[in-house]
């Protein structure tokens, strides 16, 4: 008899045959993996592998690199076909479409033996139109909006001097104020907004805020100097929900990324008319998980007027630290500092007499800023992204002069001057997460974030002192009854929370409703004197008032986006967003001679939309067409009229006029002649562009006199850029004309007189038109570059100041020649 020695209830052949089971099911993750993933080397024609490769993803709009060994390794979460682009710096750019999970490919790029100018203006450009703003861009939403990029590499044009003009040719609808100080500040508008000095955009630097004071000063003394900038994102409706509440929308200064090589040192020295001189250094470079980014940028020059001299020192450090694939830390320092003397302003029967003289020689600018910014990124799968940005400013602006409202009246020496110090320090944080789901094999996408800012800015007016120098301290002791007197502390705080998400209806159709909760707390809290003096110089009134100005509000903005791309490269898109504009303490406490503030002055609320068709037919031809319209409750706007304190003098009066609306039609277009008649030729490049916006507005309401039905101020009916660049190998030209119809500075639509010589604040910005040349040349490491702007020498301006550098008219830069040689290795 046989004994078995099998125990009961067990059986061999089931225990393998769940062993075998469980071996299945532990195996079965790791074979889907398998399956999604795609992986490959890439090697240049000689078989060698190449590292730091960039592989893009067009279908996700994802971004890798090869390794050192030229490996790469990319995980999708389903089976799947995706197109890709690989990239690398002296090699053609090679396009893979219909790559399916599970794939180990080899991919050969050529180097490209001859690289001219023009073959790397080609390679940028394809490069620039996949990495320009999609719907989903880190761990921000674009869908629906009207976003425009100016892509720095593109443009042949005066950076040293940082051109606006030239720089945003191809950005709709901008109106800019055009100064003569080497582009040490930038003071662009649009769209009823008033250009100066930014403030009606959110404006930041590599996605953090750059201006003196988010909420109570939104003014941007410093913008980056354009040779340093990769490109320039302005991004105007429902987008703006996410940077802020203002009307205009963001403008975002992207400077350059760090050079693949382990050093790479560039310089570019500039000579130009009336003495500009300029230095821009950076050095670069890439090492194993560090990379950096620095330049130093100096600038001097006497300025087209007497009286007009400027220095500035401007150094930034960007540096980058990535511990793995998900995770990287980024740390920038800028720090700016220039001293410029003002000219002052114009009335208009001197500026029609000789536009070029000056009348001031003792008003001086200074400003010094310290931004300091650390972002962490953090991506927890293919489909989670997650960024923190820490951000702090330390910066003053400082301002003495002689700034009567009689603009004709001489500077008498050994006369009190008026001085103006801000002191600007402020930090805050904004986190943001975006979440990637699918509804139905569509891809959609979930934005929540929030920011926290506070503030504790100073302002102080007084006497300057009686000299001609640029000393910015109180003359107290000199002057004990100057009339014009305060000291204030600006304590602010915001915290706001925003969201959006993404919702794709169809492979083609998206909707986009955001939301923005905002509760800000601005404070004034100080004191003025009121002094009044008789004929005779005696005081007859000194009377000091304190006063601590608390205002809180808490409220809800909402906006939505849809798009329909019926095509890959066609894009329908439609926007509505509410907006905001907080009034700011310091406008109110700061007296000007030629302007007065309501100190019943209140917030501005409104609304913008848009409605276009934007994207390519074929590779030729790049458009933008859209209509849009703001409308303002509450509109803050100015005019003429006698001055309500009681002096006799005629001001510009600041206050919430009424309701008003703006609206117009905006194209961009954009047409590669070379692509189109010489497809042969990769060595010839030529376009040619068109920029043209036509806007109308009107008052709709309003309680002061004489301005309903009128004009809203700053708005031309036409805004017209127009130009052609052509290039050959290594010798690259372009050619822009501009033209801006007449516009009005105030709400009352005064009209200009030209034999004014007393003012200079009232009146229209006459139409004008400027043309321009830029041309350079690159032999091995060198490039020559060269240019006239205003070629056709045209006297003209774009604006009439109340404050500082006036009052009066501005008058632009007339006919000036520059001259750049750069050197990289």
């Amino acid at each position: 008899m046989k004994v078995s020695n099998t125990k009961p209830g067990y059986y061999p052949s089931m225990t393998r045959l769940k062993g075998f089971r469980l071996f299945i099911l532990l195996l079965l993750p790791l074979i889907s993996f398998a399956q999604n993933k795609i992986s490959g080397v890439i090697t240049d024609a000689n078989g060698k592998k190449l590292d730091r490769v960039e592989i893009f993803n067009k279908s996700t709009n994802a971004k890798t690199f090869t390794d050192k060994n030229g490996e790469f390794e990319i995980n999708e979460k389903k089976s799947a076909s995706f197109d890709f682009v690989f990239y690398k710096e002296g090699y053609a750019i090679v396009e893979q479409n219909s790559i399916t999970t599970g794939s180990k490919i080899t991919v050969v790029l050529n180097k490209i033996n001859e690289l001219t100018e023009v073959i790397i203006r080609k390679q940028n450009e394809k490069l620039f139109a996949l990495h320009k703003l999609k719907d989903i861009e880190g761990t921000a939403i674009y869908a629906g909006k009207k976003t425009e990029v100016v892509a720095v590499d593109k443009l042949t044009a005066n950076k040293a001097a940082n051109n606006a003009r030239q720089i945003f040719a191809q950005v709709v609808g901008l109106t800019i104020n055009e100064s003569s100080d080497g582009g040490l500040q930038l003071s662009i508008g649009g769209r009823g907004l008033d250009p100066n000095r930014t403030s009606n955009f959110n404006t930041r630097q590599n996605g953090y805020d750059i201006s003196a004071d988010v909420l109570g000063y939104p003014e941007s003394y410093y913008a980056t100097p354009t040779e340093a900038l990769e490109e320039i994102q302005v991004i105007r409706g429902a987008a703006s929900l996410q940077y802020g509440t203002q009307f205009g929308g963001l403008v975002n200064f992207k400077t350059k990324t760090p050079s693949q090589k382990p050093i790479e040192l560039m310089t570019r020295t500039t000579l130009g008319s009336y003495g500009l001189f300029t230095n821009f250094t950076s050095l670069s470079g890439t090492k194993d998980k560090f990379s950096y980014y620095t330049f130093y940028n100096y600038k001097q020059g006497n300025g087209f007027r007497p009286n007009s001299d400027f220095e500035s020192k401007n150094y930034f450090a960007n540096l980058n630290y990535k511990f793995n694939d998900k995770t990287a830390i980024h740390f920038d320092y800028t720090y700016f500092n220039y001293l410029a003397q003002q000219a002052g302003g114009l009335t208009d029967a001197m500026f029609n007499e000789n536009p070029t003289q000056s009348n001031r020689s003792r008003n001086w600018f200074a400003v010094d800023w310290n931004l300091f910014a650390l972002k962490l990124e953090h991506k927890f799968n293919n489909d989670a992204d997650f960024s923190l940005q820490l951000f702090g400013l330390d910066a003053s602006r400082k301002a003495v002069g002689y700034r009567s409202n009689r603009v004709s009246s001489p500077d008498p020496e050994g006369t009190v001057r008026d001085l103006i110090v801000g002191d600007f320090v402020n930090w805050g944080a904004e986190a943001r997460y975006l979440k990637r789901y699918s509804i139905r094999e569509n891809r959609s996408a979930f934005l929540i974030g929030a920011k926290y800012y506070q503030s504790r800015n100073t302002g102080i007016q007084g006497p300057g002192s009686a000299g001609s120098d640029a000393n910015f301290k109180l003359a107290d002791a000199e002057f004990p009854y100057y009339a014009n007197q305060s000291n204030y502390t600006f304590p602010n705080l915001n915290l706001s929370v925003f969201g959006e998400n993404i919702f794709k209806i169809t492979s083609n159709f998206s909707i986009t409703p955001g939301f923005r909760f905002e509760k800000i707390r601005t404070q004034a809290e100080g004191s003025f004197r009121k002094i009044n003096l008789d004929l005779a110089g005696n005081v007859i009134l000194d009377d000091e008032q304190f006063e601590n100005n608390i205002k809180d509000r808490d409220f809800v903005l909402l906006g939505v986006g849809l798009s329909y791309k019926p095509q890959n490269q066609i894009e329908f898109y439609g926007n509505i967003s509410q907006n905001y504009r907080s009034v700011t303490f310091n406008d109110i406490r700061t007296v000007s001679p030629s302007q007065v503030i309501d100190s019943n002055i209140s917030d501005e609320k409104g609304f913008t939309s848009d409605i276009g068709i934007r994207g390519q037919l074929g590779n030729k031809v790049t458009f933008d067409a859209s209509i849009y319209g703001l409308y303002y409750n509450d509109k803050i706007g100015e005019y003429e009229t006698r001055n309500p304190n009681g002096s006799a003098a005629v001001v510009r009066y600041r206050s919430n006029i009424g309701t008003a609306v703006t609206y117009g039609f905006e194209t961009m277009f954009d047409w590669s002649l070379s692509k189109t008649f010489f497809q042969d030729n990769d060595n010839f490049i030529w376009n040619a562009f068109s920029n043209i916006a036509l806007t109308d507005s009107q008052y709709l309401k309003s309680d002061a006199p004489n301005i309903e039905g009128n004009k809203v101020e700053f708005v031309p009916l036409f805004n017209i850029k127009t130009g052609t660049g052509i290039g050959y190998k290594n010798f690259m030209t372009s050619l822009q004309f501009t033209y801006v119809s007449s516009q009005f500075t105030e709400a009352n639509n005064s009209k200009t007189d030209v034999n004014d010589n007393t003012y200079g604040i009232f009146g229209e910005i006459p139409a004008y038109y400027v043309a321009d040349f830029s041309a350079s040349y690159k032999w091995k490491k060198w490039k020559l570059e060269a240019g006239v702007t205003n070629f056709t020498n045209n006297s003209y301006f774009t604006r009439r100041a109340t404050g500082y550098p006036g009052p009066g008219i501005i008058p632009s830069d007339n006919r000036t020649f520059y001259t750049t040689l750069e050197l990289v290795f």
